[in-house]
């Protein structure tokens, strides 16, 4: 399944440092046909609509984009901190060597908004698990998550489960 898809995903052995397979998606990217389709494939495993798309920066933001407008719902922007303009609230969340934050404006979903949580990959799910707190915390419902990729051994999707939200990724690579 989705195997066209899985030969337009570049293999880069050893980084950003050595033993992890990075999965890149820029050469999905480069290719129109298989991009189209992927954003068709996703959009296929939704459901139904909701009614906003959360992405996460970065490379969660050309699929959410791309999605939200397939699916005709606006789009949230999760940023790292200081990206955004304006009044925002944010969550902080621990990495592998210490902490993150991401944010969103203050004014960016209304309590009881169906949100889909969208990043290009799933790996322990740090900050999709953070994205999703986030939103809750403004009273958002995080009904499901799209990824094109998982990282299962990593146990990303499998947190998000356990959380409560449903998650979807066309293709999943055994490893780091």
């Amino acid at each position: 399944m989705n195997d066209d898809l899985r030969a337009l995903i570049r293999t880069i052995p050893d980084y950003p440092k050595p033993g992890v397979q990075f999965r890149d998606i820029t050469t999905l990217l480069l290719d129109g046909p298989g991009f189209a389709a992927c954003i068709d494939r996703m959009a296929a495993a939704v459901g139904p609509a909701p009614d906003l798309i959360a992405a996460i920066e970065a490379r969660g933001f050309i699929f959410g984009a791309a999605l939200a407008q397939r699916l005709g719902c606006g789009l949230v922007l999760l940023r790292k901190q200081n990206k955004l303009p304006g009044r925002v609230t944010g969550i902080n969340y621990a990495l592998e060597y210490g902490q993150d934050r991401i944010e969103m404006h203050s004014d960016a979903v209304t309590p009881g908004a169906r949100l889909l949580l969208v990043d290009d990959l799933i790996a322990t799910g740090g900050t999709a698990m953070a994205g999703a707190q986030l939103l809750q915390s403004a009273g958002a419902i995080v009904t499901s998550a799209a990824f094109v990729i998982d990282l299962p051994d990593l146990g990303g999707a499998a947190r998000l489960r356990a959380a409560g939200v449903a998650v979807s990724a066309l293709l999943a690579f055994e490893g780091e």
